[in-house]
């Protein structure tokens, strides 16, 4: 290993190679968005196979010995097959990945991508045991465990070829250094969009259900009476704020983990991109392929478009100057998005939406729409007090 420098969990790859093309020499001062991107995956393959965390009970007619054998399903739907063989892919993918960001050779990237998901997938399906809702499968883990393989040996296959160098080559000529969770985080930034928010792209609304769920309580046990939550009217200037401040998030979170250089606009032009193409997407999954544009409003493209060139005009200062100026988008988007007014189409959104079991995700896709703005916050707080090395 060269003098100085360091391999461990968190370093990044430097674009350089040691000799014979073996794997990539790291520093101790980068950081690889693949960690962040497994273990996130993790959480949600957890989440969705947990999911609703209760009623837990005893399967009293099992004996301990049971608890750790998986019965054969009775029947086969298709959807199920494909979704425990698929959704298990990322999660070995990214665990070859995050071997080779680190270094590790192909045992490493073999445990991390495929022994490590496959023990995940089967203490999943013990764990459903307790869960009177769930029913645990030895076919299902069978089905994780293939998709996991499978995951590694994409990414095998594309660390052989090359590519993934090229990709960490890019990576490391576009963003910091320190850009891992700001990458995690614009990857996440799409998903949150499937969930629909009072107004396009306004993500962030948690404030009031959590308001009223602690009026309730209070109001339950008689300590006092306390008063709605504000809301604001409805109007063109609120609405088109709101559309322009949640576009200006994660371009202002491009900013703050970007170098400077032409990319930055051709960036800011993919976020434009993605949001509109997410959130056409939501609207055709929730209401048909013709209902396709029904989130635009007259407000809508202006604020698209005045939003688009902010952020190509912020893209002329630093990184670290956009960093400040993204706590004040964030800060007046998730003061927006809680004061917006509730209205019919909106309701009846959530219930298209929540009906809909393909894209529900159990819920776990409007708590990303809700919390997203507050993680990037963290992030960017956590970024401008890291001291410069």
């Amino acid at each position: 290993m060269v003098p100085g420098v360091q391999r461990g969990v968190g370093a990044d790859v430097r674009c350089h190679r040691g000799l014979g093309g073996g794997p990539p020499v790291l520093t101790a001062t980068a950081r690889s968005s693949s960690l962040w991107l497994w273990v996130g995956y993790g959480v949600l393959v957890t989440y969705a196979s947990l999911y609703p965390f209760a009623p837990w009970s005893w399967p009293g007619a099992l004996p301990v010995r049971g608890l750790f054998e998986l019965p054969w399903p009775h029947y086969w739907g298709r959807l199920d097959i494909w979704a425990n063989a698929v959704g298990y892919v990322p999660l070995g993918f990214l665990g070859g990945v995050v071997a080779w960001r680190h270094g590790r050779g192909a045992g490493w990237a073999t445990f991390w991508g495929g022994v490590m998901p496959s023990l995940l997938a089967y203490t999943l399906e013990v764990l459903q045991h307790f869960l009177p809702n769930r029913v645990p499968s030895l076919a299902d883990w069978a089905l994780n465990s293939v998709g996991a393989w499978l995951g590694v040996g994409m990414a095998g296959a594309l660390i052989a070829s090359g590519h993934l160098r090229r990709a960490t080559q890019w990576r490391e000529r576009w963003f910091h250094p320190h850009a891992a969770g700001a990458l995690a985080l614009l990857a996440c930034w799409p998903l949150g969009l499937l969930f629909p928010a009072p107004v396009p792209l306004a993500q962030g609304q948690f404030l009031p259900e959590a308001y009223g769920a602690l009026r309730a309580a209070v109001e339950a046990s008689a300590w006092a009476q306390w008063p709605e939550w504000p809301q604001l009217r409805s109007s063109g200037l609120l609405d088109f704020s709101a559309t322009a401040l949640g576009l200006m998030a994660p371009c202002s979170l491009v900013l703050a983990s970007a170098r400077g250089g032409w990319h930055r606009g051709l960036l800011i032009v993919g976020a434009l991109l993605v949001g509109v193409g997410v959130s056409s997407l939501a609207a055709a999954l929730g209401f048909g392929p013709d209902k396709a544009w029904s989130w635009t409003t007259p407000q809508t493209v202006p604020a698209l478009a005045v939003a688009t060139g902010m952020a190509l005009t912020l893209a002329w200062l630093p990184g670290r100057w956009n960093a400040v100026l993204a706590l004040v988008w964030l800060t007046l988007l998730l003061a927006v998005a809680n004061l917006l007014p509730n209205d019919p189409y909106l309701d009846a959104s959530h219930d298209a939406w929540l009906g809909g079991t393909q894209i529900r995700l159990y819920g776990l896709l409007q708590w990303i729409g809700r919390l997203w703005p507050v993680l990037a916050l963290a992030w960017l707080v956590a970024s401008l007090a890291r001291r410069e090395t």
